[in-house]
This record gives C-alpha cells, sequence and structure tokens, in this order.
C-alpha cells in the first residue's frame, strides 16, 4: 500500500480577483502561500518519495511551501505542462462577473462547468483530461503502485481528471466536484493500482 496525496495550488492573485487564470503564470497571493503551509502541516509525518507539479509557478511555489513544511526538500521532483491548468482561451485574464454579464451567465456556466464544450479558443475539461490523463497514467501511478508515497500538486481541473480516473467516475459527476485551494486529498492504493480509502484534509 502506498499513498497518493492530490493538492490543488493555493490561492492565486487572479484567484483572488476572480479572474479566469489558465495558463498564464500568476503568483500565489499572501493566503494562498498560508494555504500551501496548512497543507503542509496536515501533512506531516508523511514521508514522500516523489512529487509531481505543473509548468506553472502556482503549483510549484506551493509545492515548495509543503515540502519545507515538512522538512522534505532532497526528494525528486518532476515539472510538466501535462498537469496545468486548463487552458481559458480568449476568458483569460478577464473577471468571472464581468465575463457572465458579457456573455450570459448561462454560456459562461456551460463553459465552466460542462465536461465538453470549450471557452472561446481554450480547453473544455475533456481536453484537459486528454493531456493530463495520460501523463498521470504513465508517470505518476507507475511509481505509486511501486509502493511509493507520491505527493501531486497541480490545478483543479487537472485534478480532476486524476480523481475522475481514480474514483470511476461519470463525466455528469466530476464537473460537480469541488477542490479547494490547498486542501490535501489523501488516498490509500493498493499495489494494483486500486483506491483503498480516501480522506480530505481540513481546509486553512
Amino acid at each position: 500500500m502506498s499513498k497518493l496525496v492530490l493538492v490543488r495550488h493555493g490561492e492565486s492573485l487572479w484567484n483572488l480577483e476572480n479572474r479566469f487564470t489558465g495558463w498564464v503564470d500568476i503568483e500565489l497571493s499572501v493566503k494562498g502561500r498560508q494555504e500551501a503551509h496548512f497543507a503542509g502541516l496536515q501533512l506531516k509525518g508523511l514521508r514522500f518519495d516523489a512529487a509531481f507539479t505543473s509548468a506553472l509557478k502556482r503549483a510549484q511555489e506551493t509545492l515548495k511551501i509543503i515540502l519545507e513544511e515538512i522538512q522534505l526538500t532532497d526528494i525528486p521532483i518532476f515539472k510538466d505542462p501535462a498537469l496545468n491548468e486548463r487552458h481559458y482561451g480568449d476568458l483569460q485574464g478577464l473577471n468571472k462577473a464581468e465575463t457572465a454579464k458579457k456573455y450570459g451567465d448561462s454560456q459562461v456556466h456551460l463553459w465552466r462547468r460542462s465536461y465538453d464544450v470549450q471557452p472561446p479558443n481554450g480547453e473544455s475539461l475533456k481536453d484537459t483530461a486528454a493531456r493530463a490523463l495520460p501523463y498521470f497514467q504513465s508517470k505518476v501511478m507507475p511509481e505509486v503502485q511501486k509502493g511509493k508515497n507520491v505527493l501531486v500538486v497541480a490545478h483543479g481541473n487537472s485534478l480532476r481528471s486524476a480523481i475522475m480516473f481514480l474514483e470511476n467516475l461519470s463525466p455528469e459527476k466530476i464537473v460537480s466536484v469541488e477542490i479547494a485551494t490547498g486542501q490535501p486529498w489523501i488516498y490509500e492504493i493498493s499495489a494494483d493500482g486500486k483506491v483503498l480509502s480516501k480522506e480530505i484534509s481540513p481546509k486553512a
């Protein structure tokens, strides 16, 4: 048995401003760094053998703070854009409330909460899963199935892809799954890749 821990990055400056962030490389807010420290406190006592993160600094900074908090800075860290957040295309940088006024609440809700509808020049959750899941299955899960404890710090939608796979959720169910910033999801995984238990840690 091994532990697989998924953590969405702490609040970013654009989360704070209610903007669509996507692939724009925005830093953590003060609250986001506090959330990362708190996540590390929740994970004290766990020894990780490897960590995976995206190519975006809000996820990398969250991972760095967590590892410092648990005094574990010597493990292999793998960074890959496959774990990046969903690309929001033309919506990136726009305030979500203003976007709803411009395009209508129902259209923006469809872009944000449907599984396979793309925002203009962006990715749907289905598109995000098409790049994130192969990476997760080929790079992350083999380490877990070797009996290693693995930490993945990424983004709401790339982590939804992993959760959809781990928990065998339908497209209809995964779109309603909420992953709070800086809140560890701790899975116990068997050698054949089955989820034995799941615990969602307290949020800061």
